[in-house]
């Protein structure tokens, strides 16, 4: 695999002339000049002894390449030809790139589909109080790999340990809120009644409205009221 100057950087499925001379595309004459007797040399048959068959083909295609690029107005054709080629060959290496990436994209969706299915068939085994091993042996009868279901069993079974605890957490936290919240009713309404009781006392210790009740209840007595009447009588006869 060698690189294109041509079209920067991409990769070429075949070698060019200019690869059998070692040079880049836009070589002079001079470097393809120099390039070509410095491969000629290396490949000489009788520079190669013990390989001479190989050397003779490579040699061969030495002369060949720089008999073509040598010769400016060949060197055009065979550049216009060249460059048809890769064009032609670099869309074929796209609508195949293309396909390789959606063959790859519709495997990785049909994989995490069977992977939703999977977890999603643990999960409702394991709301059911089932523990790990079961929920690994389910999904070995639905042809799950043996590896992906033990992952599986032990992600979900980790999970809905978590889940129970967090839930007795929360009941322990939500029973100890109401224990705080409700009031000691007995103790207060004791409490209130010694109050009250403290408040309707004098310094004497007496209840601080039993005089009152005493004048009122004079007040009301027969006695009391034919007072009240002869003493405005008594007034009256002054003016």
């Amino acid at each position: 695999m060698v690189r294109n100057a041509n079209h920067g950087e991409v990769e070429q499925a075949m070698a060019t002339l200019y690869d059998t001379l070692g040079v880049h595309a836009h070589a002079t004459d001079e470097e393809i000049k120099r390039a070509y007797r410095k491969a000629a040399m290396k490949w000489h048959p009788d520079r190669n002894n013990g390989a001479e068959e190989v050397a003779r083909a490579t040699f061969q295609e030495i002369k060949d390449a720089y008999a073509i690029l040598s010769d400016a107005a060949q060197r055009k054709v065979y550049d216009a030809v060249y460059a048809e080629q890769m064009r032609g060959w670099e869309a074929q290496r796209a609508r195949q790139q293309k396909a390789q990436a959606e063959r790859e994209a519709a495997v990785r969706a049909a994989d995490e589909a069977a992977y939703a299915e999977m977890v999603s068939l643990a999960m409702r085994f394991a709301d059911d109080g089932h523990n790990r091993d079961v929920l690994f042996g389910v999904l070995l009868g639905r042809r799950c790999e043996a590896q992906r279901a033990a992952q599986i069993a032990d992600s979900v079974s980790a999970l809905q340990a978590a889940r129970r605890e967090a839930e007795k957490a929360a009941a322990a936290a939500e029973a100890a809120a109401k224990a705080v919240d409700v009031p000691d009713v007995s103790a207060k309404a004791e409490a209130t009644t010694v109050n009250d009781d403290a408040a309707n006392r004098d310094a004497s210790g007496k209840p601080a409205n039993s005089g009152k009740r005493e004048e009122n209840a004079s007040d009301a007595h027969p006695a009391g009221v034919l007072g009240g009447l002869w003493f405005q009588f008594l007034n009256g006869l002054r003016f």
